[in-house]
């Protein structure tokens, strides 16, 4: 499924914010098992603080992504085929040297879905089964919770270089 298109149906838009859930789901137990794997005299408060935060920001997210999808006239995918479609295109095989550069990849990866999602839906002329102005708006203010979480990341990076 490619974002480089204008999204053409409910069926489409739903599964694409279903992907949004899983990156968010993603993005959740990431966070979190960095937080248990990582001895808490590793990890420093703010890093703590910061992990804390994005779990529960995807939670949120994801809780909002599934009341739009609630609304659309469209089948849910299945799961796994989502999460496949994820790990095709959003997972990185890369391993990262360290907490902050693997949680800067997934704010930067929600940042860029949501970025897509918006600019594919803004190109869209199709009426959908959610009020557009709602979806856009819902879609903006995460891409710009990512935008900021990406840029939290970075701050502290920046602070322990």
């Amino acid at each position: 499924m490619s974002l480089s298109y204008p999204v053409a149906s409910d069926h489409q838009l739903g599964r694409l914010l279903q992907i949004g859930m899983v990156l968010e789901e993603v993005v959740e137990a990431r966070a979190y098992e960095h937080h248990e794997a990582l001895d808490d005299a590793v990890l420093d408060e703010d890093i703590v603080d910061l992990l804390e935060e994005a779990a529960e920001e995807s939670a949120e997210h994801r809780r909002r992504l599934e009341a739009l999808v609630a609304e659309l006239d469209a089948d849910p995918v299945a799961y796994k085929e989502i999460e496949e479609l994820v790990a095709a295109r959003y997972e990185s095989d890369t391993d990262f040297d360290g907490v902050l550069y693997d949680q800067l990849c997934n704010e930067e990866t929600a940042y860029k879905f949501y970025d897509d999602l918006v600019a594919a839906i803004e190109g869209s002329d199709v009426r959908f089964g959610v009020d557009r102005g709602r979806l856009l708006s819902t879609l903006r203010e995460i891409r710009e919770e990512e935008k900021e979480g990406a840029e939290e990341v970075t701050e502290l990076m920046e602070a322990d270089a």
